[in-house]
């Protein structure tokens, strides 16, 4: 593997479940794959599980980890080509990532959609200028349109939870203050449409998602249909897709919080959410709290999703 941007290049599922689960029975097995390499990880954006996760990943391979924060601990960056630099930004991306890539073996970059621009965010411009000018493996810690990491450890947790061969999943939007990408949504309908599983994409209407994403999910706009024997429920808010609406919040509906009797429509099923959560936004306190709830095991597998895309890109080198 030389980069990972998209669910899609795991390859073969069952495979790719297997490694996952070796790296997590042998989490120190591979150290001299990553001795004397380094991981430079760049945040663009705020993290908590993902810069831990993939450094915890990375050490566990043996290698050495800078992280850059580049608002915080950079200078200011430029990322338009064609700009006159006069303002407040004095060095541009084109000539820093070139730079970043003398530094180290191996770059994950964590860049969320501006919402400036749908045709900008969607071309993954800042992703694919460090894939094209880095000469280094890259990796996405979350980018416009794509949370690959996140995605392949939900994955892993519904491996590891499932009661049935074929579990119904549920993706239900719900409500939050803020205007959020759609990264998260389009990942995780993008990863379960690899599977066999019974897929439902649920949300108001005006939050539909790019149809490249949405594949052969169910589209259902009545959320109590849709969680009627689900055994899965994954949680997520995200903004309009549609051109007019872009990157809009169009209603803050809290019937669509999950709570204990939404819950109840489901057969018994196990609550997911990426995190960090709005609680009684997004979900209400019981549910998470309760004993389906299943974030924790989740976001413990972001360890698992990361070291074993690290471990591939380390054998590719």
């Amino acid at each position: 593997m030389r980069h990972f941007t998209s669910v899609k290049q795991l390859g073969n599922l069952e495979e790719a479940f297997a490694k996952a689960k070796y790296v997590k029975e042998n989490p120190f097995a591979d150290q001299a794959l990553g001795r004397n390499k380094t991981l430079l990880m760049i945040f663009f954006n705020s993290s908590l599980r993902t810069r831990l996760s993939t450094q915890k990943a990375a050490l566990n391979l043996g290698m050495n980890v800078i992280v850059l924060d580049v608002n915080q601990g950079a200078w200011k960056l430029e990322t338009e080509r064609g700009v006159i630099m006069d303002g407040d930004k004095p060095e541009h991306l084109l000539e820093a990532i070139p730079v970043m890539g003398c530094y180290c073996d191996a770059i994950g970059v964590r860049s969320f959609a501006r919402f400036e621009s749908k045709e900008a965010d969607y071309n993954e411009v800042i992703l694919n200028q460090f894939i094209q000018y880095s000469g280094k493996p890259v990796f996405s810690m979350e980018a416009a349109t794509r949370h690959p990491l996140q995605t392949f450890a939900d994955m892993i947790t519904i491996e590891e939870f499932k009661k049935t061969a074929k579990p119904k999943i549920v993706m239900t939007w719900a409500p939050h203050p803020k205007a959020l990408p759609q990264a998260v949504p389009n990942s995780f309908a993008e990863g379960i449409n690899l599977t066999d599983y019974e897929f439902v994409i649920t949300h108001p209407k005006g939050y539909e998602l790019d149809e490249a994403f949405v594949g052969n999910a169910r589209v259902e706009y009545d959320q109590d249909k849709a969680l009627a024997g689900a055994d899965f429920v994954y949680a997520k808010n995200w903004a309009a897709y549609n051109d007019a609406d872009y990157g809009k919040v169009l209603n803050m509906d809290r019937s669509w919080t999950v709570t204990t009797e939404k819950m109840a429509l489901t057969n018994n099923a196990y609550f997911m959410h990426c995190l960090p959560v709005r609680r009684n936004m997004i979900v209400s306190d019981d549910v998470i709290e309760s004993p389906q709830s299943i974030v924790i095991p989740e976001a413990a597998n972001r360890v698992v999703s990361a070291q074993t895309v690290l471990k591939e890109i380390l054998l590719g080198l």
